[in-house]
């Protein structure tokens, strides 16, 4: 499980969290909804180690996170899925998938095959330079490099921006897969439908602060916080 608790942090002299807290469940997709700047994406960076936490704590199966560096928190099997895809763009597709398998601490064969089974494509382009891959392909890249280290909890970073329809529902579903098999996912996503689609729990989070928690099951009975908090 992953507890954060009154997270703060920011860039430099710049603060940006003022409060952060919520918690996710092994088998549970949890969505954090906000406007633009409110600091979702601070939130998973802060989480993973590259933003210095100032205040509160971070919690992964009981150990306290909070202050060790981001790879060995990748150690600990937390795995992240950044906004922007950031592949080594001179290096092939196997070799990106090689760099996610340096934090395997399993059977890197078998993890690289089950990786593979998740996203065909990829196999079909082994041989390619990431940055030759289209927009969908190399989301798909970005996800199984993450998903090399067979992580407990995954922090998704805007999984669906800028794909086309039949990518969204790719990725929509290998995110539903990952929940069968236990993993706890704490997802950013703008695109409300797409949220939706796939959130357990929904927490707003307003000037860097959280605000609301509430199951998916009542927001779509009720869109009175989504209103508030992201403007639809």
């Amino acid at each position: 499980m992953l507890e954060v608790a009154g997270i703060e942090s920011g860039y430099g002299e710049a603060q940006i969290l003022r409060g952060v807290s919520f918690s996710a469940l092994p088998g549970e997709i949890l969505c954090l909804m906000g406007r633009n700047g409110a600091g979702k994406t601070t939130t998973l960076k802060t989480i993973m180690g590259l933003l210095q936490l100032k205040a509160g704590f971070i919690h992964l199966d009981g150990e306290d996170i909070s202050h060790i560096p981001a790879h060995t928190v990748a150690e600990r099997k937390l795995g992240y899925v950044p906004q922007g895809r950031r592949l080594f763009g001179e290096l092939t597709v196997a070799e990106n998938i090689e760099v996610g398998l340096l934090g395997s601490t399993t059977k890197r064969r078998e993890t690289r095959e089950r990786v593979l089974e998740l996203f065909p494509r990829l196999r079909e382009r082994l041989a390619q330079r990431s940055d030759t891959l289209s927009g969908g392909e190399q989301q798909m890249l970005t996800t199984a490099r993450a998903l090399c280290i067979q992580p407990k909890v995954l922090l998704l970073d805007e999984p669906t921006e800028g794909l086309q329809p039949s990518m969204i529902d790719l990725i929509r579903n290998v995110t539903l897969r990952l929940k069968d098999d236990g993993v706890a996912i704490v997802l950013v996503e703008q695109r409300i439908e797409a949220a939706m689609a796939l959130a357990d729990k929904v927490t707003f989070i307003e000037n860097g602060q959280s605000k609301e928690s509430v199951d998916s099951a009542s927001l779509k009975q009720d869109n009175t916080l989504l209103n508030r908090y992201v403007g639809v």
